[in-house]
């Protein structure tokens, strides 16, 4: 078995769900999705990486992608309702979104979890070259680090939280939260988005554990694991040229004639989660309508649902009901060949998705609770025109950097009606010195500004990090 100086473990690998017709496989890429943060990063750069194929049964034999390295792990069907749709999404995914959804609580669960983390590690600890760097992603492996050191204790340890850790007194709920937060500072260096995140582990880290704790530093067990915030980000280079390819220009164009027009087009790309506030923004969009601000014949929503999880219940409910109340708003406000929202429940290309962005007036990003949202990041991206206001819920951790986006708590549907009339009446001037600053921002702090700023963190030679961001 080859191995690697570098070992990416995730859930998935990233991979497209259909092979290419000559039976290579491609690089998955989806809004906000792990695949796409870290595309540009090792997209040429030699590593493996450890994850789940998709489907159950036998590990399937993957080519390699380029210089990636894909070494599949197995899970039956029983594992994946226990590991994947059960204590993964069914119990850490809301207890670490702020209990938006209440969590369930499964003893069975656990046990797949922790046996599906384990095969993980021991996949990883087989490829992993003596002293690699292993960079360990998301809560699905929350466990990996602590069992990846007792396998491997010759190894360098990353781990990093793409979503965000929640405050003691949510995660003090979880019945097995000791052991959670053992295997996660099993890590030399445990990364999050935001700096709150990591003030957060410490307490967890003084009351369950007695370690010494401080925002940046956690000792326990004889061993110092760093901790910190490395806000993830986005290709910028990638979008600014996919948005500035004329046939993309031209597809915006035509988008905008297809909707037939408007005055003003506002755009949401979601997965379809509870935690991005879809809910919210339709109550809020249906009472403009309702109370004239907005009319149909000027303004139209376009919303993006990409399909997540289907196979959770939860998920399915969501669906039905977002699909019942957009029927609801276009039966009651639409017009023939005029519906009040598009709603496209599919996944898009990134060169659609960047269409999109072109065409948009008004991007309204609004979850309730979000780690990052790398889709408003690429919006801003997407923008060398300058135009185009964002809306941005307070709790996504994008806007503790796109601080001149129209930021809003999306709980309060009257300040989210007030804050989509303020965006779409913002004169051209305001829009463009907000966009520029956003801009701006996003060109220094971009994915490849990430990676150095967390590998450098890990590795303090600095030669993993020079290695990772060479151009």
């Amino acid at each position: 078995m080859r191995q690697s100086s570098l070992v990416v473990i995730a859930n998935r690998l990233p991979l497209d769900d259909n092979a290419a017709p000559d039976g290579a496989c491609e690089w998955r890429r989806s809004p906000g999705g792990l695949a796409s943060a870290l595309h540009a990063i090792l997209e040429q750069t030699p590593a493996t990486w450890v994850g789940w194929a998709g489907g159950v049964g036998p590990a399937p034999a993957l080519p390699d992608v380029g210089t990636l390295r894909l070494q599949p792990v197995s899970l039956t069907e029983e594992e994946l309702r226990g590991y994947y749709e059960g204590f993964a999404n069914s119990t850490l995914w809301p207890l670490y979104h702020d209990a938006v959804q209440q969590p369930t609580f499964d003893r069975g669960w656990w046990e797949t979890y922790r046996t599906v983390n384990r095969r993980f590690a021991e996949a990883a600890a087989a490829v992993a070259e003596p002293g690699a760097a292993v960079w360990v992603q998301d809560y699905h492996l929350q466990l990996v680090p602590a069992m990846l050191r007792d396998l491997r204790p010759d190894l360098l340890i990353g781990f990093f939280m793409h979503v965000p850790f929640p405050p003691p007194e949510l995660y003090m709920q979880l019945p097995r939260r000791v052991e959670l937060l053992r295997g996660m500072l099993g890590a030399d260096l445990v990364g999050f988005q935001r700096e709150q995140a990591a003030h957060n582990v410490a307490q967890l880290a003084k009351k369950l554990l007695g370690a010494h704790a401080t925002d940046d530093a956690i000792t326990v067990g004889g061993r110092t694991v760093r901790t910190g915030a490395f806000p993830v980000s986005i290709d910028v280079a990638e979008m600014r040229a996919l948005a500035t390819r004329p046939d993309v220009v031209t597809q915006a164009g035509q988008l905008r004639h297809s909707l037939g027009e408007p005055k003003r087009v506002l755009l949401s790309v979601d997965r379809l989660d509870y935690t991005k506030g879809i809910e919210h923004r339709l109550t809020a969009y249906s009472e403009l309508l309702r109370d004239g601000y907005v009319k149909v014949r000027d303004t139209v929503m376009v919303q993006v649902a990409v399909p997540s999880r289907e196979r959770v219940e939860s998920y399915r409910d969501l669906r039905d009901r977002i699909e019942g109340e957009v029927g609801r708003i276009n039966g009651e406000y639409g017009r023939v060949g005029e519906p009040a929202i598009h709603y496209l429940n599919q996944p898009f290309s990134r060169s659609d998705l960047a269409a999109l962005y072109l065409t948009a007036d008004v991007m309204v990003v609004t979850p309730l609770r979000d780690g990052m949202n790398l889709v408003a990041k690429e919006f801003v991206a997407a923008r060398e025109d300058g135009a185009g206001a964002l809306v941005l819920s307070e709790f996504a951790g994008a806007a503790a950097e796109l601080e001149q986006a129209f930021l809003v708590n999306p709980h309060d549907v009257d300040g989210l009606k007030a804050t989509l009339l303020r965006a779409m009446e913002a004169n051209g001037e305001d829009l463009a010195a907000r966009m520029s600053s956003m801009r701006r921002h996003l060109t220094e702090h971009d994915i490849m500004a990430w990676a150095r700023a967390y590998l450098s963190a890990l590795d303090h030679s600095g030669r993993l990090a020079e290695r990772l961001t060479a151009p």
